[in-house]
């Protein structure tokens, strides 16, 4: 069976590129020395390269998204090269990339042993987002094919809208990776029962990655906690919680679980209940 990584991983101030290139060669090599074959890193992870900048810039909410995208390039080059590198599947949080139209969106980049496979945006923004880091949305729902099926990406706050894992799921999906970024323990298990839920609803694996980690230099990733975990439908063969595995709060490390893509298909087949296939009866219903 496949064996996925999640990270419950600490931003760092930086002193070089250099810095995070071995940070990051640390924490792959960690992962592949676990036999893992999927790593997913959290969202917002990439913005501890905003401290390679000088302080008028990282402490700037405008000017450190704008100051990022010199490095993307390096960016999808160092983790295009160690997917094809350990033959791996690598989530890699997610980067705000400036689009040709000026606006900036929150990209969920996914990496695989051909390199950049693609990505997905973020589809609905918070508060924090929209209304003081001018962050646009995304628009399009995808799914991508690997070697371990179809893999959607719901970023964040995405996991707790049911209709964007639904339609990716039906689209063919059986593993939804969740990158998240919270700043409150609230916003923490708010993506947490989106997931389960999320899980639940579609009888599929759902698996979350925490930036943990104070930043007092970033007024955009100032605060973060949360767990990473695998969470799995609520069904005969698997956990009764729906919690496959989960990590320690607050704690930096990496959460690992086996899944079985086979398991998905009989549940949904032979299950006590059958929330994936009776989705569609709840519109059904008249409200009066």
């Amino acid at each position: 069976m496949p064996r996925i990584a999640s990270a419950q991983y600490d931003i760092s101030f930086l002193a070089n590129w250099e810095e995070f290139v071995d940070k990051t060669n640390r924490w792959v090599n960690d992962a592949v020395q676990n036999q893992a074959n999927i790593l997913l890193f959290p969202e917002y992870a990439c913005m501890e390269l905003a401290s390679l900048f000088p302080q008028e810039i990282y402490s700037s909410l405008s000017g450190q998204l704008d100051a990022l995208q010199s490095l993307l390039p390096e960016f999808q080059a160092l983790f295009s090269q160690l997917a094809c590198q350990h033959d791996i599947y690598i989530q890699a949080g997610t980067f705000p990339v400036k689009h040709e139209n000026g606006e900036f969106r929150n990209h969920a980049l996914l990496f695989g042993p051909e390199g950049l496979i693609g990505s997905q945006e973020k589809l609905t923004m918070t508060r924090f987002e929209n209304e003081q880091w001018h962050i646009s949305r995304g628009l399009e729902i995808k799914v991508f094919e690997t070697r371990y099926g179809k893999i959607a990406i719901n970023i964040c706050y995405d996991s707790e809208f049911p209709v964007y894992a639904r339609k990716q799921i039906e689209l063919g999906a059986n593993l939804i990776l969740v990158p998240s970024c919270t700043d409150t323990e609230a916003g923490y298990y708010r993506v947490r029962i989106g997931c389960q839920a999320r899980a639940l609803e579609n009888q599929c694996y759902v698996v979350q990655a925490s930036l943990v980690g104070l930043a007092e230099w970033s007024e955009a990733v100032d605060v973060n906690c949360g767990a990473a975990a695998i969470y799995t439908p609520v069904d005969r063969g698997f956990p009764d919680n729906g919690i496959l595995a989960i990590g320690e709060y607050n704690q930096v490390q990496w959460v690992y679980a086996d899944f079985d893509l086979a398991a998905i298909e009989k549940v949904r087949l032979e299950g006590q209940v059958f929330n994936y296939k009776d989705w569609p009866k709840q519109f059904d219903c008249s409200a009066k």
